[in-house]
């Protein structure tokens, strides 16, 4: 392996290295172990070090077809999205919906469609992931170089993250810490769910009371961990489900939500604390809460 794929996830580096495989192709070869790192088998999320020994099998290729590209409407929300951009990083006012990659079904997500609406930059990989329905800050890198610095920083908590969510009930008291492991299980249908469980990965949210209505409150959110679905089940752990959530929440209160005009889970990346990967120097970003959950807050307000 060259020294350009140090940090790299190993799905990505495949997917540079297989032009034309259909990436459940290459998650199917990973799943059976046929592509081995030092001898061993690897999971889609293993990070590749400078001097792994990487085995692909022979793989046919499909006839190279052109890329899908997002609907012209798609783009242009896109574009009128990003909050920051330089050499080396991209920041995306992510819309909710809009998948942060493709796959299960989807053509493309938001990683593929900035590729497409800017094919000069030769780089461009998510530093982190978002839930399709969340919307808010999202991070790209430009270069390989600022993409392992900022994976560093979201190691070893450099990166403040803090979000926006509207959760059930009149939340009584201030701020509160959640420290609840967190483990992931995938259904018999295949669904993947997330559950506190004490001997899953260490999960800690902190949560702050910002708003309150007769039966909601709103409230700001500060990870110390980025676990999947860790916001959405804290909350639900704590007996204060999030809004418009249809697997970790309270379908009554969603309903009632809905009356109100949410028709999406009203979670929201609203802001980003970091050191720029490059210069040192502090970067702090904001993403405006969306209109859509404005109009349901001014509607609970009254």
């Amino acid at each position: 392996m060259d020294e350009g794929a140090d940090g790299q996830r190993i799905d990505n580096f495949l997917s540079t290295r297989l032009k034309g495989v259909p990436r459940s192709h290459l998650y199917r070869l990973l799943r059976k172990g046929e592509v081995r790192v030092n001898r061993k088998r690897i999971r889609p999320e293993y990070r590749l070090q400078s001097g792994d020994l990487v085995r692909i099998p022979p793989v046919r290729s499909a006839a190279p077809v052109a890329p899908a590209r997002p609907a012209e409407g798609t783009a242009q929300r896109i574009r009128e999205s990003l909050l920051y951009e330089d050499a080396a990083l991209l920041v995306l006012d992510k819309p909710s919906g809009l998948a942060v990659h493709g796959g299960s079904g989807l053509s493309f997500g938001a990683i593929e469609a900035l590729r497409s609406i800017y094919p000069e930059h030769r780089f461009l990989e998510l530093v982190h992931r978002l839930d399709r329905e969340t919307s808010g800050c999202l991070m790209v890198a430009k270069k390989r170089s600022a993409l392992r610095a900022l994976h560093e920083a979201l190691r070893e908590g450099r990166v403040e993250k803090t979000y926006l969510a509207l959760v059930r009930g009149a939340w009584t008291g201030g701020t509160r810490r959640i420290d609840a492991a967190l483990r992931k299980n995938v259904l018999q249908s295949g669904e993947r769910v997330v559950r506190v469980d004490g001997d899953g990965k260490s999960s800690v949210s902190h949560f702050e009371p910002v708003a309150r209505y007769r039966e909601a409150t709103l409230v700001r959110v500060r990870l110390e961990t980025g676990r999947t679905h860790q916001i959405r089940v804290h909350a639900a752990h704590l007996g204060h489900p999030l809004a418009g959530d249809g697997k970790y929440g309270d379908e009554t209160f969603n309903r009632r939500l809905r009356e109100l005009g949410l028709k999406r889970l009203f979670l929201h990346a609203a802001a980003l604390r970091l050191q720029h990967p490059q210069t040192g120097e502090p970067l702090e970003l904001e993403a405006p809460l969306p209109p859509e959950l404005e109009r349901v807050l001014e509607k609970l307000k009254r």
